[in-house]
Order: structure tokens, then sequence, then C-alpha cells
């Protein structure tokens, strides 16, 4: 952990960075796992319901609820896995999220950098917006650098967690998502890494495992949210991030 500077007697580093530039600033061969949720523009862009976009009017300088979202073309999107395979370990795992637009846009992408040895559907539990077909999953793709198996054998590859109502950031991911991802990939004294930390689910999930953990995030009201909740967890007290009514304790 002492590789990635981490803060002297804090197990975790959070920064206000955008994503490449953070990756940039990790050495090389350095994380275990990286777990992570992109701030996709395409489905923004091209699909909306009701009267508005889908999450928000990103470019709205007065619309404080949304933050910034993240230039997913091709090219840009590759850029960025080649940075989470260089500063991954041998065997290093990674998990990441798609929504359905992005999922056929760019998450063939992965296979050009990564072995994808599946894709998981993560059943909200719940219905969402949508007209043909209202959403109730989003989907994660599994990859790995190298050869490590998972360290279970008993994960079903779809997963029912109750999504986040009224959470203290938008779209924040339950911290039992995250716990799930790293019930197979992490054990404790490993590093994980999430470039687009948002609400700090993935932070919070990482500690309680017993990692160490490496993220940013280009919004300082993020950071300043994962900062709070990674210092509460780490103290042994409870998270401020989610409701008790929020969590979902399966493994």
């Amino acid at each position: 952990m002492t590789a990635l500077h981490l803060p002297v007697g804090a197990p975790w580093r959070v920064e206000q960075a955008d994503c490449m530039a953070f990756l940039g600033t990790l050495p090389s061969g350095r994380v275990d796992v990286i777990t992570t949720d992109p701030a996709y523009s395409g489905m923004n862009q091209h699909m909306s319901f009701g009267h508005g976009r889908i999450v928000g009017r990103y470019g709205d300088a007065a619309n404080q609820r949304w933050f910034t979202e993240f230039q997913d073309d091709a090219d840009t999107f590759l850029l960025f896995l080649r940075e989470c395979h260089r500063v991954l370990a041998d065997g290093g795992h990674i998990y990441v999220m798609f929504d359905s637009f992005s999922l056929l846009s760019l998450g063939h992408l992965m296979r050009e950098v990564f072995a994808v040895k599946n894709v998981i559907v993560w059943d909200k539990v719940n219905l969402g917006m949508g007209h043909y077909f209202r959403r109730r999953h989003e989907t994660i793709v599994f990859a790995t650098k190298g050869h490590r198996r998972l360290s279970r054998r008993d994960l079903p590859d779809v997963w029912a967690i109750k999504r986040i109502h009224r959470g203290a950031y938008p779209t924040q991911k339950p911290v039992a998502l995250f716990n799930r991802m790293l019930s197979g990939s992490a054990e404790p004294g490993m590093t994980v890494c999430d470039p687009f930390v948002g609400s700090g689910s993935s932070a919070v999930a990482a500690l309680r495992a017993g990692c160490g953990f490496a993220g940013c995030d280009v919004d300082p009201r993020a950071v300043r949210l994962t900062s709070e909740r990674c210092a509460a967890v780490a103290g042994g007290a409870a998270d401020p991030g989610e409701r008790p009514a929020n969590v979902d304790s399966a493994p």
C-alpha cells in the first residue's frame, strides 16, 4: 500500500482529479482490484424520458444536483482501459459497470485490453424508467489481467440488490453491490481502486474487506462525501452515506 502513497495511518486515498490524470499518478502493477461505475455520457446524450434527459442536464451550470460526465468515445474509453491495465497487478481483477447503451457501444472494447470472464447482471429489484420495457437492471463486465481465479465458487452471475432511494449522491450505488464484487476478488491487505468514486460506496466496501483504497472524482462534493465515509468506517463508526433502509447485508 505504501507504493500508492496512502496517508500515514489511513488505508485510503481519495483525490479530486480527472480519472486519467489520477491513474497516471499510480505506479504500474500496484492495484489488485478495480471496481468502478463510470459516468457515461452516451446514454444521457442519446436517450431521454419525460421532459428531460435521463440523469439531469450535465452541461447546465445551474443544475447543481448533477456531476460532470465522462466523454466516453471509443478512443477515450480505450485509453482509460489501458491505464487501468497498466496499474493492475498481474492476476488483477476489474469490474466495470455499464448501462444498456454503453454496454453495446463500449462494452466490446473490454476484450481488446482484458480477458473478459463474464457479464454480471445487477437486478435492482425495483422498476426504473423506460418506454420500451422499464429498466430494472444494470450490467457489470468482469475481466482479469492475466490469470487469477475467484476465491469463491458459489457466486451467481445475477445479483438481486435493491437500488438506493434518495441517496446522498445522484446515481449512488449500494455498498452491497461492491461487497459482492470484492467477495471473490479481494483479500485483506490488497489494494482496490475506483477512478470514478462518486458517492464512495466502493471505498466503503474496500475498507470493510480489509483492503487499502485509492480513488478520485472530478466533483469536490463526491470527494468530500467519500472522505467522510472513509474516515467514519476506518474509525469504526457507522457509514454516514447509507441509511439503514438502504443496507443489504447479502454476502
